[in-house]
């Protein structure tokens, strides 16, 4: 059996040096190196020290788990990502995952489920435990169930897609310029939007707005 490499990225050193003894155990893998952070990832690898497989915490100062999994998949796609973590929230869990990481493993595993990670990630399938199967089922759910609008929300939708400030918007609605702030913030939640362009993109993308 060919031996799997793996890279430890992690800023908590103690854990870094009980993770590194535990997969040194396991065999037909090693630790090819160690990293603190994605800035030292970035130095230390190249195409002649590149793991097969990286172990990335999320948290981590300087460059954190969700940039360094975006490094990796621009930069080395071929390298099969697993995140380590605590019990993450929903949101975080779904970034890193349409970062396509192959893997999510909490710090407090059991030992045999480090290595069934590492075995199924490296064989080209993926190891998500149960929380994360269900993130991803009600994710899938929710994207499924179309997003209806009153028609406040598209009058304000279609005005916010033009030139009018907020407070033409406001004047022209016939409301105060918080309600048109409280309009707004509830479609970027319920859109999932960040931006005043993303409710344009929105707009235009569902044919709400002619151009």
């Amino acid at each position: 059996m060919e031996t799997i490499h793996i890279a430890l990225v992690d800023d908590h050193r103690l854990f870094r040096s009980g993770i590194a003894s535990l997969i040194n155990n396991f065999k037909g893998y090693s630790i090819l190196f160690e990293a603190g952070n994605g800035e030292e990832l970035i130095r230390k690898i190249s195409p002649k020290n590149k793991p097969d497989i990286v172990l990335l915490d999320i948290h981590m100062p300087i460059m954190d788990g969700a940039s360094t999994a975006q490094w990796l998949k621009e930069n080395y796609p071929e390298i099969r990502v697993i995140v380590l973590s605590m019990l993450e929230d929903a949101e975080r869990v779904l970034t890193m995952l349409k970062l396509g990481v192959k893997g999510y493993l909490l710090k407090d595993a059991e030992p045999y489920e480090f290595e069934q990670a590492l075995k199924k990630v490296s064989q080209g399938e993926v190891y998500y435990p149960e929380f994360v199967t269900k993130l991803l089922i009600n994710s899938f759910n929710q994207q499924i169930e179309p997003i209806i609008l009153n028609p406040r929300e598209l009058e304000f939708l279609r005005l916010a897609s033009s030139e009018l400030t907020y407070k033409e918007i406001a004047d022209q609605m016939c409301i105060s310029i918080r309600t048109v702030d409280g309009y707004r913030d509830h479609l970027f939640t319920k859109l999932n939007i960040k931006s005043r362009i993303g409710l344009v993109l929105y707009a235009v993308k569902n044919k709400l707005i002619d151009l």
